[in-house]
Protein backbone atom coordinates (compact mmCIF):
# COMPACT_ATOMS: atom_id res chain seq x y z
CA UNK A 1 0.00 0.00 0.00
CA UNK A 2 2.82 2.37 0.92
CA UNK A 3 4.50 1.71 -2.45
CA UNK A 4 1.24 2.44 -4.29
CA UNK A 5 0.87 5.73 -2.46
CA UNK A 6 4.43 6.71 -3.38
CA UNK A 7 3.78 5.88 -7.04
CA UNK A 8 0.60 7.98 -7.02
CA UNK A 9 2.49 10.89 -5.42
CA UNK A 10 5.23 10.62 -8.05
CA UNK A 11 2.67 10.65 -10.88
CA UNK A 12 0.91 13.68 -9.42
CA UNK A 13 4.25 15.48 -9.08
CA UNK A 14 5.11 14.67 -12.69
CA UNK A 15 1.78 15.99 -13.90
CA UNK A 16 2.29 19.17 -11.89
CA UNK A 17 5.55 19.79 -13.72
CA UNK A 18 4.36 18.92 -17.22
CA UNK A 19 0.87 20.45 -17.20
CA UNK A 20 0.43 24.17 -16.40
CA UNK A 21 -1.92 24.82 -13.49
CA UNK A 22 -5.14 26.50 -14.50
CA UNK A 23 -4.94 30.22 -13.93
CA UNK A 24 -1.17 30.41 -14.56
CA UNK A 25 -0.31 33.23 -16.95
CA UNK A 26 1.19 32.26 -20.28
CA UNK A 27 4.42 33.76 -21.56
CA UNK A 28 3.84 37.06 -23.35
CA UNK A 29 4.64 37.12 -27.06
CA UNK A 30 4.92 40.56 -28.69
CA UNK A 31 3.98 40.80 -32.36
CA UNK A 32 6.33 43.32 -33.95
CA UNK A 33 5.77 44.53 -37.53
CA UNK A 34 8.72 46.40 -39.06
CA UNK A 35 10.30 47.28 -42.39
CA UNK A 36 12.57 44.64 -43.92
CA UNK A 37 16.25 44.74 -42.92
CA UNK A 38 15.52 47.49 -40.41
CA UNK A 39 16.76 46.21 -37.07
CA UNK A 40 19.71 44.35 -35.63
CA UNK A 41 17.82 41.09 -35.07
CA UNK A 42 20.21 39.98 -32.32
CA UNK A 43 18.57 42.71 -30.24
CA UNK A 44 15.29 40.79 -30.36
CA UNK A 45 16.99 37.86 -28.61
CA UNK A 46 18.60 40.22 -26.11
CA UNK A 47 15.20 41.73 -25.29
CA UNK A 48 13.82 38.27 -24.58
CA UNK A 49 16.83 37.40 -22.39
CA UNK A 50 16.36 40.56 -20.34
CA UNK A 51 12.58 40.48 -20.00
CA UNK A 52 11.36 36.95 -20.68
CA UNK A 53 9.07 38.42 -23.36
CA UNK A 54 9.26 36.69 -26.75
CA UNK A 55 9.13 38.52 -30.08
CA UNK A 56 7.17 37.32 -33.10
CA UNK A 57 8.83 39.43 -35.78
CA UNK A 58 7.27 40.15 -39.19
CA UNK A 59 8.31 42.57 -41.93
CA UNK A 60 6.71 44.71 -44.65
CA UNK A 61 8.03 46.64 -47.64
CA UNK A 62 6.00 49.87 -47.67
CA UNK A 63 3.86 51.98 -45.36
CA UNK A 64 0.91 51.16 -47.60
CA UNK A 65 1.42 47.42 -47.04
CA UNK A 66 1.47 47.93 -43.28
CA UNK A 67 -1.60 50.19 -43.32
CA UNK A 68 -3.56 47.79 -45.51
CA UNK A 69 -2.76 44.93 -43.13
CA UNK A 70 -3.99 46.88 -40.12
CA UNK A 71 -7.12 48.18 -41.83
CA UNK A 72 -8.05 44.74 -43.15
CA UNK A 73 -8.49 43.52 -39.57
CA UNK A 74 -7.58 40.15 -38.15
CA UNK A 75 -4.05 41.19 -37.18
CA UNK A 76 -2.78 41.54 -33.63
CA UNK A 77 0.39 43.59 -33.99
CA UNK A 78 1.71 45.19 -30.80
CA UNK A 79 4.41 47.49 -32.26
CA UNK A 80 4.66 48.97 -35.77
CA UNK A 81 7.18 51.32 -37.41
CA UNK A 82 5.25 53.86 -39.52
CA UNK A 83 6.88 56.75 -41.35
CA UNK A 84 5.91 60.37 -40.68
CA UNK A 85 2.99 60.71 -43.12
CA UNK A 86 1.73 57.23 -42.18
CA UNK A 87 1.63 58.29 -38.50
CA UNK A 88 -0.57 61.23 -39.48
CA UNK A 89 -2.87 58.97 -41.45
CA UNK A 90 -3.06 56.43 -38.64
CA UNK A 91 -3.94 59.16 -36.14
CA UNK A 92 -6.63 60.49 -38.50
CA UNK A 93 -8.08 57.00 -38.89
CA UNK A 94 -7.90 56.27 -35.14
CA UNK A 95 -5.56 53.30 -35.59
CA UNK A 96 -3.08 54.11 -32.80
CA UNK A 97 -3.08 53.99 -29.00
CA UNK A 98 -1.63 56.91 -27.00
CA UNK A 99 1.70 56.13 -25.34
CA UNK A 100 2.24 55.99 -21.59
CA UNK A 101 5.63 57.62 -21.16
CA UNK A 102 5.86 56.33 -17.58
CA UNK A 103 6.79 53.06 -19.25
CA UNK A 104 9.25 54.72 -21.65
CA UNK A 105 11.75 56.58 -19.41
CA UNK A 106 14.48 56.32 -22.09
CA UNK A 107 12.51 58.84 -24.12
CA UNK A 108 14.68 61.40 -22.33
CA UNK A 109 17.49 60.45 -24.73
CA UNK A 110 15.55 61.54 -27.82
CA UNK A 111 16.99 64.67 -29.40
CA UNK A 112 14.63 67.64 -29.01
CA UNK A 113 14.90 68.25 -32.78
CA UNK A 114 12.90 65.09 -33.35
CA UNK A 115 10.07 65.90 -30.95
CA UNK A 116 6.85 67.80 -31.66
CA UNK A 117 7.14 67.34 -35.41
CA UNK A 118 4.17 68.00 -37.66
CA UNK A 119 3.04 64.41 -38.06
CA UNK A 120 2.54 64.02 -34.28
CA UNK A 121 2.75 67.46 -32.72
CA UNK A 122 2.36 66.38 -29.09
CA UNK A 123 4.36 63.12 -29.37
CA UNK A 124 1.20 61.41 -28.20
CA UNK A 125 1.33 58.37 -30.46
CA UNK A 126 4.87 57.88 -31.75
CA UNK A 127 8.54 57.78 -30.78
CA UNK A 128 11.23 58.50 -33.42
CA UNK A 129 13.24 55.48 -34.57
CA UNK A 130 15.49 56.49 -37.50
CA UNK A 131 15.67 59.31 -40.04
CA UNK A 132 17.29 59.90 -43.39
CA UNK A 133 16.75 60.81 -47.04
CA UNK A 134 16.03 59.11 -50.34
CA UNK A 135 18.50 59.39 -53.19
CA UNK A 136 20.41 57.44 -55.80
CA UNK A 137 22.65 54.50 -54.93
CA UNK A 138 25.09 53.82 -57.76
CA UNK A 139 28.11 51.84 -58.89
CA UNK A 140 30.97 54.24 -59.63
CA UNK A 141 32.50 51.72 -62.02
CA UNK A 142 29.34 51.55 -64.16
CA UNK A 143 28.11 55.16 -64.06
CA UNK A 144 30.24 57.60 -66.03
CA UNK A 145 28.07 60.70 -65.65
CA UNK A 146 27.73 62.97 -62.59
CA UNK A 147 25.04 61.61 -60.27
CA UNK A 148 23.56 64.90 -59.12
CA UNK A 149 20.09 65.00 -60.66
CA UNK A 150 16.99 62.81 -60.81
CA UNK A 151 17.31 63.01 -64.59
CA UNK A 152 19.97 60.32 -64.58
CA UNK A 153 17.33 57.74 -63.67
CA UNK A 154 15.77 58.54 -67.05
CA UNK A 155 19.01 58.39 -69.04
CA UNK A 156 18.64 55.76 -71.84
CA UNK A 157 22.41 55.27 -71.74
CA UNK A 158 21.79 53.11 -68.65
CA UNK A 159 18.84 51.14 -70.03
CA UNK A 160 18.39 47.87 -68.20
CA UNK A 161 20.69 49.05 -65.39
CA UNK A 162 18.22 51.24 -63.48
CA UNK A 163 16.21 50.08 -60.45
CA UNK A 164 13.20 51.89 -58.98
CA UNK A 165 11.54 51.60 -55.61
CA UNK A 166 8.23 49.80 -55.75
CA UNK A 167 6.78 52.48 -53.52
CA UNK A 168 4.17 54.97 -54.64
CA UNK A 169 5.39 57.98 -52.64
CA UNK A 170 9.08 57.47 -53.44
CA UNK A 171 8.68 56.76 -57.16
CA UNK A 172 6.10 59.50 -57.72
CA UNK A 173 8.13 61.81 -55.49
CA UNK A 174 11.27 61.38 -57.57
CA UNK A 175 9.32 62.07 -60.78
CA UNK A 176 7.67 65.14 -59.25
CA UNK A 177 11.02 66.53 -58.09
CA UNK A 178 12.54 65.86 -61.53
CA UNK A 179 9.79 68.07 -62.98
CA UNK A 180 10.30 70.79 -60.39
CA UNK A 181 7.19 70.04 -58.33
CA UNK A 182 6.56 69.25 -54.68
CA UNK A 183 6.67 65.65 -53.55
CA UNK A 184 3.39 66.39 -51.76
CA UNK A 185 1.64 67.81 -54.83
CA UNK A 186 -2.14 67.60 -55.01
CA UNK A 187 -2.30 69.12 -58.46
CA UNK A 188 -3.91 66.72 -60.94
CA UNK A 189 -1.91 68.11 -63.87
CA UNK A 190 1.42 67.78 -62.05
CA UNK A 191 0.59 64.23 -60.98
CA UNK A 192 -0.30 63.26 -64.55
CA UNK A 193 3.02 64.65 -65.78
CA UNK A 194 4.86 62.66 -63.13
CA UNK A 195 2.96 59.53 -64.11
CA UNK A 196 3.84 60.03 -67.78
CA UNK A 197 7.49 60.46 -66.84
CA UNK A 198 7.41 57.13 -64.99
CA UNK A 199 5.65 55.42 -67.91
CA UNK A 200 8.29 56.76 -70.30
CA UNK A 201 11.02 55.58 -67.95
CA UNK A 202 9.58 52.07 -67.73
CA UNK A 203 11.28 50.81 -70.92
CA UNK A 204 14.75 51.43 -69.46
CA UNK A 205 14.02 50.22 -65.91
CA UNK A 206 15.29 46.77 -64.99
CA UNK A 207 12.62 46.37 -62.32
CA UNK A 208 10.76 47.74 -59.32
CA UNK A 209 12.03 46.45 -55.98
CA UNK A 210 12.30 47.01 -52.25
CA UNK A 211 15.24 45.98 -50.07
CA UNK A 212 16.78 44.04 -52.98
CA UNK A 213 18.00 47.25 -54.65
CA UNK A 214 20.97 47.60 -52.31
CA UNK A 215 22.11 44.01 -52.84
CA UNK A 216 21.62 44.08 -56.61
CA UNK A 217 23.78 47.18 -57.01
CA UNK A 218 26.38 45.89 -54.54
CA UNK A 219 26.57 42.61 -56.47
CA UNK A 220 27.02 44.38 -59.80
CA UNK A 221 23.59 43.45 -61.18
CA UNK A 222 22.59 47.08 -61.80
CA UNK A 223 24.24 50.46 -62.17
CA UNK A 224 21.95 52.65 -60.06
CA UNK A 225 18.70 52.75 -58.15
CA UNK A 226 16.30 54.91 -56.19
CA UNK A 227 16.62 53.97 -52.54
CA UNK A 228 17.18 55.09 -48.95
CA UNK A 229 20.33 56.67 -47.55
CA UNK A 230 20.75 53.88 -45.01
CA UNK A 231 21.21 51.33 -47.79
CA UNK A 232 24.49 53.03 -48.65
CA UNK A 233 25.47 53.21 -44.98
CA UNK A 234 24.78 49.51 -44.45
CA UNK A 235 27.30 48.75 -47.19
CA UNK A 236 29.68 51.34 -45.75
CA UNK A 237 29.64 49.67 -42.32
CA UNK A 238 30.17 46.19 -43.80
CA UNK A 239 33.48 44.85 -42.49
CA UNK A 240 33.45 41.69 -44.59
CA UNK A 241 33.48 43.26 -48.07
CA UNK A 242 34.85 46.29 -49.90
CA UNK A 243 32.08 48.50 -51.27
CA UNK A 244 34.21 51.58 -51.94
CA UNK A 245 32.96 51.51 -55.54
CA UNK A 246 29.39 52.25 -54.36
CA UNK A 247 28.24 55.84 -54.00
CA UNK A 248 25.12 57.69 -52.86
CA UNK A 249 23.88 61.05 -54.12
CA UNK A 250 21.10 63.42 -53.13
CA UNK A 251 19.87 65.11 -56.36
CA UNK A 252 20.14 68.89 -56.65
CA UNK A 253 16.39 69.25 -57.30
CA UNK A 254 15.74 68.18 -53.72
CA UNK A 255 14.50 65.07 -52.01
CA UNK A 256 12.43 63.60 -49.21
CA UNK A 257 13.64 63.75 -45.63
CA UNK A 258 11.78 61.08 -43.73
CA UNK A 259 11.29 60.10 -40.11
CA UNK A 260 10.36 56.57 -39.10
CA UNK A 261 8.81 55.91 -35.73
CA UNK A 262 7.73 53.27 -33.24
CA UNK A 263 4.03 53.22 -32.43
CA UNK A 264 1.39 50.98 -30.87
CA UNK A 265 -1.64 50.13 -33.01
CA UNK A 266 -5.08 49.49 -31.57
CA UNK A 267 -4.62 45.81 -32.43
CA UNK A 268 -2.13 45.62 -29.53
CA UNK A 269 -2.81 42.91 -26.93
CA UNK A 270 0.13 43.75 -24.61
CA UNK A 271 0.46 47.51 -24.35
CA UNK A 272 2.75 47.71 -21.31
CA UNK A 273 5.10 45.12 -22.81
CA UNK A 274 5.02 46.99 -26.13
CA UNK A 275 6.10 50.14 -24.30
CA UNK A 276 8.85 48.12 -22.60
CA UNK A 277 10.08 47.13 -26.06
CA UNK A 278 10.07 50.75 -27.25
CA UNK A 279 11.94 51.76 -24.11
CA UNK A 280 14.49 48.99 -24.74
CA UNK A 281 15.11 50.27 -28.28
CA UNK A 282 15.74 53.76 -26.84
CA UNK A 283 18.45 52.53 -24.48
CA UNK A 284 21.64 54.36 -25.62
CA UNK A 285 23.71 51.17 -25.97
CA UNK A 286 20.92 49.41 -27.88
CA UNK A 287 20.30 52.46 -30.08
CA UNK A 288 24.03 52.68 -30.87
CA UNK A 289 24.28 49.02 -31.86
CA UNK A 290 21.11 49.28 -33.94
CA UNK A 291 22.27 52.42 -35.75
CA UNK A 292 25.66 50.99 -36.67
CA UNK A 293 24.09 47.74 -37.86
CA UNK A 294 21.24 49.23 -39.87
CA UNK A 295 23.11 52.29 -41.13
CA UNK A 296 20.82 55.20 -40.28
CA UNK A 297 21.42 58.11 -37.90
CA UNK A 298 19.59 57.70 -34.62
CA UNK A 299 17.47 60.34 -32.87
CA UNK A 300 19.11 59.10 -29.65
CA UNK A 301 21.54 61.77 -28.40
CA UNK A 302 23.75 59.40 -26.41
CA UNK A 303 24.01 56.93 -29.29
CA UNK A 304 24.96 59.70 -31.72
CA UNK A 305 27.61 61.09 -29.37
CA UNK A 306 29.21 57.65 -29.27
CA UNK A 307 29.10 57.33 -33.06
CA UNK A 308 30.65 60.78 -33.43
CA UNK A 309 33.44 59.83 -31.02
CA UNK A 310 34.16 56.43 -32.60
CA UNK A 311 33.33 57.10 -36.26
CA UNK A 312 33.69 60.87 -36.89
CA UNK A 313 34.25 60.26 -40.61
CA UNK A 314 30.63 59.26 -41.24
CA UNK A 315 29.48 62.80 -40.46
CA UNK A 316 31.15 63.85 -43.71
CA UNK A 317 28.85 61.55 -45.70
CA UNK A 318 25.63 62.99 -47.15
CA UNK A 319 24.04 59.56 -46.75
CA UNK A 320 24.53 59.64 -42.99
CA UNK A 321 24.52 63.32 -42.12
CA UNK A 322 22.91 65.54 -44.78
CA UNK A 323 24.23 69.09 -44.59
CA UNK A 324 22.16 72.26 -44.24
CA UNK A 325 21.98 72.68 -48.01
CA UNK A 326 20.46 69.23 -48.50
CA UNK A 327 18.04 69.78 -45.63
CA UNK A 328 16.95 73.11 -47.10
CA UNK A 329 16.04 71.34 -50.37
CA UNK A 330 14.22 68.49 -48.67
CA UNK A 331 10.54 67.90 -48.00
CA UNK A 332 8.83 65.74 -45.41
CA UNK A 333 5.98 63.67 -46.81
CA UNK A 334 2.58 64.72 -45.50
CA UNK A 335 -0.60 62.71 -45.17
CA UNK A 336 -2.46 63.20 -48.46
CA UNK A 337 -5.84 62.31 -47.00
CA UNK A 338 -8.37 61.22 -49.59
CA UNK A 339 -6.05 62.41 -52.37
CA UNK A 340 -3.86 59.39 -51.64
CA UNK A 341 -6.20 57.37 -53.87
CA UNK A 342 -5.13 59.51 -56.85
CA UNK A 343 -1.48 58.63 -56.26
CA UNK A 344 -2.34 54.95 -55.86
CA UNK A 345 -4.38 54.83 -59.06
CA UNK A 346 -1.73 56.61 -61.14
CA UNK A 347 1.00 54.37 -59.72
CA UNK A 348 -1.01 51.23 -60.46
CA UNK A 349 -1.35 52.39 -64.07
CA UNK A 350 2.44 52.86 -64.26
CA UNK A 351 3.02 49.26 -63.19
CA UNK A 352 0.35 47.53 -65.27
CA UNK A 353 -0.21 49.82 -68.28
Amino acid sequence: MKKKILVIIAIVALLAVSVPMSGCSEKVVLNVFNWGEYIDESLLDLFEERTGISINYKTYDTNETMLAKLEAGGSNFDVVFPSDYAVSEMIRKDLLLPLDYNNIPNYKYVDERFKNLGYDLENKYSVPYFWGTIGILYDKEKVEDPVDTWEILWNPKYAGQILMKKDVRDAMGAALKKLGYSMNSKNDGELRQAQQALIQQRSIVAGYYGDEIKDMIANGDAAMGLTYSGDFMELYWDEEADFSHIGFAVPKEGTNMWFDTMAIPKTCQHKKEAEMFINFMLDPDIAYQNAVTVGYPSPNTEAMQRIRAEHPEVFELDAFWPDDDIISRSEVYVDLGEYKSVYNQLWTEVLVD
